[in-house]
């Protein structure tokens, strides 16, 4: 049910009123600080915070102050453990999901069902959620017996054969919705209907009307600024432990510009550790001298170096670009938090 309570996620909310969706960081600061009421539980659903969000400080400060901490995750993550609960979710190869729809030039729909039973006692999420309601005296949230009969509604519902979708898994709409080309006028979600190189939204709620650029904050002397991404075989921190993707990509490396590699002695294959500006050292790290990335910079792909010692094949391999993110800044329209605002020295191995 809808509430008129305050959010602490703070979604629409004058703090952070452009915001749309909750704002993960203004959770875990709610959590600390008791306001705008006390959080006293967290449910963690298939995320390690401790590697996605900025200030792993903040984060552990956080769990500190919770009474109850349930973690719903397919692998030991290392927030898992500081849980007070764990419970063992099922892999996509093992349930239903919910319907995935798209458009474009031509709509389309997918199904995702269950190819082989879960093993031992783990359980899809849906269940546990079905299962906490009915706890909670609330079992009209979740009103069907199981996954299937939900998703067969929905389907049946929009005029499709049930079986048919079961059986071919993606089913393209028959009849392509209208499109540019076709003569639908474009829009912009904006008052004026236009784009807006002047926003009296913004105005209205004190901010510059023409956004204004600020300059980042520059690093220590001889630092260089740490940015980091995602590479197309690993999703975020989840998958360095599935023994395809790790053999594809074991651990990440650090790339700097062939330039300052040089100067510090430096090549590509060499084993060196990061120390960013508030004395946090990483684990060691493979050097990539490269021409691809600017002299002041060094880039790491996220999600590696974890710290679990259970998650024995991923254990420490590579270099942590959370742990070394000690610092960052919000957006005050939307409170999205910028983690490219670190700075990094090399260690080089003995």
């Amino acid at each position: 049910p809808k509430s008129d309570k305050p959010h602490a996620d703070n979604p629409g909310g004058e703090r952070y009123p452009f915001a749309d969706e909750q704002v993960t960081t203004g959770i875990r600061e709610a959590t600390i600080t008791g306001k705008p009421y006390p959080i006293k539980g967290w449910f963690v659903y298939s995320t390690d915070l401790i590697n996605a969000l900025p200030s792993r400080a903040e984060t552990l400060k956080a769990i500190d102050a919770l009474d109850l901490l349930v973690v719903i995750d397919t692998m030991p993550s290392e927030i898992a453990g500081y849980a007070d609960v764990v419970l063992p979710e099922v892999t996509f190869l093992e349930r239903h999901d919910e319907l995935l729809t798209g458009y474009g030039r031509t709509g389309w729909m997918s199904l995702r069902q269950p190819v082989m039973p879960a093993p031992h006692e783990q359980k899809p999420g849906w269940w546990m959620a079905k299962e906490l309601a009915t706890k909670l005296g609330i079992p009209e949230c979740m009103p069907f017996k199981d996954m299937e009969e939900y998703l067969k509604v929905r389907v049946t519902s929009s005029g499709m054969d049930w079986a048919t979708v079961q059986k071919e898994g993606v089913v393209i709409a028959p009849k392509e919705p209208i499109t540019v080309e076709d003569g639908l006028a474009l829009t912009f979600d904006t008052p004026s209907g236009k784009v807006e190189f002047w926003s009296e939204q913004l105005k209205a709620k004190g901010f510059d009307p023409v956004p204004r650029f600020t300059a980042p904050a520059a690093g220590p002397d001889g630092s260089l600024r740490l940015i980091t991404g995602r590479a197309p075989v690993h999703t975020f921190s989840r998958t360095q432990s599935n023994p395809l993707l790790r053999d594809m990509m074991r651990e990440n490396e650090v790339w700097v510009h062939q330039a300052v590699a040089a100067k510090q002695g430096l090549k590509s294959g060499d084993y060196v550790k990061l120390r960013n500006q508030d004395g946090v050292v990483s684990n060691r790290v493979r050097v990539k001298a490269t021409q691809r990335i600017r002299p002041d910079c060094v880039y790491l792909v996220y999600g590696f170096g974890h710290a679990n010692a259970m998650r024995k094949s991923a254990h420490r391999n590579g270099a942590s670009a959370a742990q070394l993110t000690t610092r960052y800044v919000t957006d005050p329209l939307m409170g999205g938090t910028s983690i490219h605002s670190n700075f990094v020295s090399f260690v080089k191995e003995a």
